[in-house]
This record gives structure tokens, C-alpha cells and sequence, in this order.
């Protein structure tokens, strides 16, 4: 990837609503060269979907996130990859990933109520074949997501101080 192609990238991942326009005067390049970088991204699935952020506690709709570590018994010839692809078909679940550390795959669900997503630990995920165990965490507070506050900050540029050192 040229550093063109880097650069309207990363525009779009700070904000895919941003035209066209913008981003040609930002990277210095045409219009037409943007819009083929685009294309060309979303074609070679670099560009893998477009995101809105919502509040939903914010909306009256608080739904219920959880982490959740997975431990679990890698297959031959597949490692962790056909556990999680069978995890990460359910509806309820947003991430999968694997991780290193005493846990093999960190999970994230979503639910409604703290109940549903317990009931999906127990008759879903603990019960796939190779799953061995598991641990909730269960979200508290979001103050930050991808790169999205949700703390009430609305400035983002809010800057932290900085001390010169000696």
C-alpha cells in the first residue's frame, strides 16, 4: 500500500462520513484519485464496513455488554479457528478474538438484561464442543470506544497536560 492510499484510510477510519472533497484537500490529491482508493479498498475488503457509534443508554435503550474468556482445547489442523467461528455466529456476540495469557479467546455479547447473557454462557457458549471453561466480566461503564467517548466529553480535543522533564 503507497502512502496515498494510507492516508485516505486513515481519514475514513477517523470519520467515513467525511466527502470526497475533504479528504482530496487533506491528502493533497485529486477527487478521482480518493473515490478509486475507495472503491478499490472496499472491493479487496480492506474497507470491511462503515460504522455508526449510538449512545443506547443515552437513547433509554442500555443494553448489556460482557467479556467473556474462553478457555478452550485447540483442534487439530484448525487450532482455535472452527471454536471460534462456531462462537462467533450467534447473533449476540460482536467480537471474538484470541488472546494471549491464561484464557485462549475473548468473546464480547451483548444482551438485554444481565440474565440473557448469563443464559447464553450457560446453554450456548459453555457447551460447544472444546470450550472448557469460562469467565464473565460483565461492563460497568463505557467511557471510550473506538476512539468515541461516551463520558459526556464531547471535545475531543481536549488535550492532557504535559510536564517538561528536568
Amino acid at each position: 500500500m503507497n502512502p496515498l492510499q494510507t492516508a485516505v484510510l486513515r481519514v475514513l477510519e477517523l470519520d467515513a462520513r467525511t466527502p470526497v472533497s475533504e479528504i482530496a484537500a487533506q491528502v493533497g490529491a485529486t477527487e478521482a484519485e480518493v473515490e478509486a482508493i475507495i472503491v478499490a479498498a472496499q472491493k479487496n475488503g480492506l474497507i470491511r464496513s462503515y460504522r455508526t457509534r449510538i449512545d443506547w443508554e443515552r437513547a433509554g435503550q442500555p443494553r448489556v455488554f460482557a467479556f467473556i474468556d474462553v478457555s478452550a482445547t485447540p483442534e487439530r489442523g484448525s487450532g482455535y479457528d472452527r471454536i471460534a467461528e462456531r462462537i462467533y455466529r450467534y447473533p449476540e456476540v460482536h467480537s471474538v478474538y484470541l488472546v494471549s495469557g491464561t484464557q485462549d479467546l475473548r468473546v464480547v455479547v451483548e444482551g438485554e438484561t444481565i440474565q440473557a447473557v448469563a443464559n447464553f454462557v450457560a446453554e450456548r457458549l459453555a457447551t460447544i464442543d472444546g470450550v472448557r471453561g469460562t469467565q464473565t466480566n460483565f461492563l460497568l461503564k463505557k467511557y471510550k470506544e473506538d476512539g468515541v467517548f461516551f463520558t459526556g466529553a464531547e471535545t475531543e480535543d481536549a488535550r492532557l497536560p504535559v510536564t517538561p522533564s528536568a
